[in-house]
């Protein structure tokens, strides 16, 4: 048998063929160890990686849930609330207590509950059960998200401490938090407290502010300047 030929010997062709089988022996091989490399990889990782991948999409999909959610509920207390509207514009009251009762014991959460209890508590004020109204306007302060529902309630559940000759209360809550569109009425309310407590200085001064802060075109003004002429112009 004739031995094989030494790489002295090869041609030009041969030595091509000869480089290409080790080039492609050598990729192989890392190939290979990429391929073990990667394998072992995910042998102690994979079950880590899918978790976090699942547990990324569950978060995503909750928090669009969620919103789609919120959304849902603040569209249906939306369309309630424009019913309640509808039967307080028509004075009915046994539509207003149901449907605000509704709004706040399913839509509490929202803005429009808040908003609900007001409208109730005005509706039991007017119809002599000022109990009630309070326990509503206490609601809606504590539930409020927003400064302005909350101001509005503590005036008018102030109003009712002045009724009830809780006037400490009623000042108190005055103090509260509110907004340079309810300047003028805190201040007149605040100017009744004093006047119904005998200080008629702190009232004049009240008044004083409650007409700074009117809009001069106001009809509101000229009910705040008679309660200011009724004290007189003091020391």
């Amino acid at each position: 048998m004739k031995p094989p030929a030494s790489s002295a010997f090869l041609n030009q062709h041969d030595l091509n063929q000869l480089q290409q089988k080790t080039d492609n022996m050598a990729f192989d091989l890392e190939e290979q160890e990429q391929i073990d490399a990667l394998k072992q990889f995910w042998k102690q990782y994979g079950g880590l990686i899918i978790a976090l991948v699942i547990a990324a999409l569950a978060t995503f999909g909750g928090i669009r849930g969620w919103k789609y959610y919120q959304q849902a509920r603040a569209e249906d207390a939306s369309a309630l609330f424009i019913k309640l509207e509808e039967a307080g514009r028509k004075n009915d009251v046994g539509e207003i207590r149901k449907l605000g009762a509704e709004l706040v014991d399913n839509y509490g959460s929202t803005a429009y509950g808040p908003m609900a209890a007001l409208v109730m508590a005005r509706t039991n004020y007017e119809s002599g059960d000022a109990a009630a109204a309070a326990a509503q306007l206490q609601w809606a302060i504590d539930q409020a998200g927003d400064d302005e529902t909350a101001a509005l309630a503590r005036l008018r559940l102030a109003g009712i401490r002045l009724d009830e000759k809780k006037f400490d209360e009623a000042l108190k809550l005055l103090d509260g938090k509110h907004g340079e569109s309810l300047v003028s009425l805190y201040a007149d309310l605040r100017g009744d407290v004093f006047v119904a407590q005998g200080k008629k200085d702190e009232a004049r001064a009240a008044y004083k502010v409650a007409l700074e802060k009117s809009a001069p075109t106001s009809s509101y003004r000229n009910l705040v300047q008679i309660k200011l002429d009724a004290l007189g112009q003091g020391k």
